[in-house]
């Protein structure tokens, strides 16, 4: 096999910065990049948790946290000045920081519904912007990446009311093919993946009752670290190049078979 295929999943001399990576999925991602080779920077609004997340991934490689809130414009916009006050470009940008609300329908409330899609659907069009002219100096040379973190429940829908999430995450997902339209001509790839279940702190039903809902996912289980990682890698290497606007569904195979009541 040529050393062009042995290297397509090689993420070795790439920066990447991860929101929301210090926990559950992005916590994930920033471990499966480290492990290929990559700069991580992390970060997450609270700064202790970010700042520990990144002492325990230093073990797999260079992680740096960078604490901050991207919910704001304001937030997006100090992130991006940290994170360049250090490294003159971006190869690799993972939009993850996200939040849900539940609530009753009759009384689903507004602050549920601005904090979601502030966070959800705002912040990763504006932290994205910001942090174009990075991403443009990288793609100079090799083909810079931005990865969407979405949601099945913007591809099908569950029981819970989580209004604003599933419309956070289903806009999420067309505008991804929005961006990736644009930005292609940039050389940057935009892409986005969507979990199923997962164990993470958002998804607690996952991390405390598995068993239960592995029954309801066709691979019989919930994912787990390698999966999340092995989907974000292929998108952020050179294996992932030519895949422009698409969503990958990493789900077990649960959104072909849920149902409203299940």
């Amino acid at each position: 096999m040529s050393t062009e295929m042995t290297d397509l999943f090689t993420l070795k001399g790439r920066t990447a910065l991860v929101t929301g990576g210090s926990r559950g999925i992005g916590r994930m991602i920033a471990k499966g990049f480290l492990a290929q080779g990559a700069k991580v920077y992390i970060s997450a609004r609270k700064a202790q948790a970010c700042i520990d997340t990144a002492k325990e991934l230093s073990q797999f490689g260079t992680c740096i946290a960078i604490p901050g809130d991207v919910s704001t414009v304001a937030g997006a916009q100090a992130l991006a000045d940290a994170y360049l006050a250090m490294e003159p470009q971006l190869d690799i940008l993972v939009n993850n920081a996200g939040a849900a609300w539940g609530a009753d329908y009759d009384t689903f409330p507004e602050s549920g519904w601005d904090k979601v899609v502030d966070l959800n659907l705002k912040a990763p069009f504006f932290l994205t912007q910001i942090l174009t002219p990075a991403l443009r100096k990288a793609a100079k040379t090799q083909v810079a990446k931005v990865i969407n973190i979405a949601s099945i429940d913007g591809i099908s829908i569950n029981a819970q009311e989580t209004y604003s999430y599933a419309a956070s995450k289903a806009g999420l997902i067309h505008l991804t093919k929005r961006m990736a339209l644009r930005l292609a001509m940039d050389n940057i790839a935009v892409t986005a993946i969507a979990p199923g279940a997962f164990a993470s702190e958002m998804n607690k039903v996952a991390r405390d009752h598995g068993d239960m809902v592995s029954k309801r996912v066709p691979a019989g289980r919930v994912g787990v670290d390698e999966d999340m990682a092995g989907a974000a890698i292929y998108l952020a290497s050179r294996a992932g190049d030519y895949v422009v606007g698409a969503t990958l569904v990493v789900d077990g195979g649960v959104s072909f078979t849920r149902q409203s009541d299940d």
